[in-house]
């Protein structure tokens, strides 16, 4: 192999202005993969970071309340007009003992009993609907990390305090120890002190959502000792609709996942993904038939040298190799470069860009691209070593 590769890069260099330009073009591509792949990699994660960061990753509620037909005696034909059943707020059935099930379940990092309810915040003639959360607040933190959404005040429930949310605190013009009249119907009411405000970034969350502790929550909503919704987190975040699967078929309970929730936006992230794919295969289509068309004309120049060195005694399956080893210098090299270009914008847009989102670099994405320059070099080297092998020396040296 030592002779194939002295032929190759004697090849390379003698023919320097064509191997520039192509090292120059595979570069400009490979950089372009590293940098596209990264940016929309980043996009997806800042995307799916600001979404979960108000929501679980699977969330758990009693089953739909359903109308119960009686069957028609025999030998008589029954018409059904049905309308569906309202679904009131309900409790879920044995809750502790459910939570402390899906607590064991491998692959569930946290667990958080909630109570959500709808209510009316009312601060003097101001009148507004909420929506009434009751939580566990060390159990709902490892699920929704409230307390880096805290602008103002303390992260504080319970004890007659509540945290509100910005838009709401500006649409009842509350400020930090202002009281808020929460009414729940049927005279359950009650006056809470307000603690602290967050803003989730989510508008409709932050115009609505005010934070209690469950037993006020369970009190104002006619649920005592009981639970509306347990929000999970998993460790795989793409494996939610499984556990969510899983999790119906353990209790028999109601279980959406993020990705059900959100299934535009995970429609929006599989084309993203798609789109990154296809950029990456036409720059190593590109990539393929720039090294191809250079080897194509380099053999044709070196039709005589190529004659003369199968005179010589080298075989066909060794000049195959001169021109493969070629292909995959050109590709290598070509790579490295466009990596470290790739590399360096990457870099620049985090230190220079706008500040909407930091890019992450994907541990495996310089190796991939590389290794994919590379084997589109040897790929695209074939059919001109192919030619080289079969060229026959008498005729050649004569050409």
């Amino acid at each position: 192999m030592w002779i194939e590769s002295t032929i190759a890069m004697r090849f390379l260099r003698q023919g320097r202005a064509q191997t520039l330009l192509i090292l120059f073009g595979i570069a400009v591509g490979v950089a372009v993969i590293v940098f596209v792949t990264a940016l929309i990699s980043g996009l997806q994660e800042n995307i799916i970071e600001r979404t979960l960061g108000t929501q679980s990753h699977v969330r758990v509620e009693a089953p739909r309340e359903m109308n119960r037909v009686a069957p028609a005696p025999d030998g008589v034909l029954q018409l059904v007009l049905e309308d569906p059943r309202p679904q009131a707020l309900r409790p879920i059935d044995n809750w502790i003992g459910v939570r402390d099930v899906l607590d064991r379940l491998p692959g569930v990092t946290a667990v958080s009993p909630v109570v959500s309810g709808p209510a009316f915040g009312r601060r003097g003639t101001a009148v507004e609907s909420v929506a009434l959360v009751g939580v566990d607040l060390p159990r709902y933190l490892r699920v929704i990390p409230l307390d880096e959404s805290m602008v103002e005040g303390r992260l504080e429930v319970g004890s007659g305090n509540a945290v509100v949310g910005r838009k709401l605190a500006e649409d009842l013009g509350l400020r930090l120890g202002g009281k808020l009249r929460l009414q729940a119907g049927d005279g359950r009411d009650a006056v809470v002190n307000v603690a602290g405000i967050f803003e989730l970034g989510v508008r409709e969350l932050d115009a609505r959502y005010v934070y209690v502790d469950l037993k006020q929550a369970q009190s104002l909503l006619a649920l005592p000792g009981g639970v509306t919704v347990i929000d999970m987190t998993v460790e795989e975040l793409f494996a939610a609709d499984r556990m969510a699967a899983r999790v119906r078929g353990l209790t028999g309970l109601q279980a959406e996942s993020w990705m059900e929730t959100n299934a535009q936006l995970m429609n929006a992230l599989s084309s993203q993904s798609m789109s990154t794919r296809m950029i990456s295969v036409f720059v190593a289509i590109s990539v393929a038939l720039g090294i191809a068309s250079v080897l194509a004309v380099s053999v044709a120049q070196r039709t005589r040298e190529i004659g003369i060195l199968r005179a010589m005694g080298t075989r066909r399956a060794q000049m195959l190799r001169v021109f493969l080893v070629q292909g995959a210098v050109l590709g290598l090299g070509g790579s490295a470069i466009g990596a470290l270009s790739g590399l360096g914008l990457v870099a620049a847009f985090n230190t220079f860009g706008p500040r909407l989102f930091f890019i992450p670099l994907p541990p495996m994405l310089v190796p991939a691209a590389m290794a994919l320059a590379t084997v589109a070099g040897m790929v695209a080297a074939f059919v001109p070593a192919s030619r080289a092998s079969r060229m026959d020396p008498v005729e050649a040296i004569r050409g």
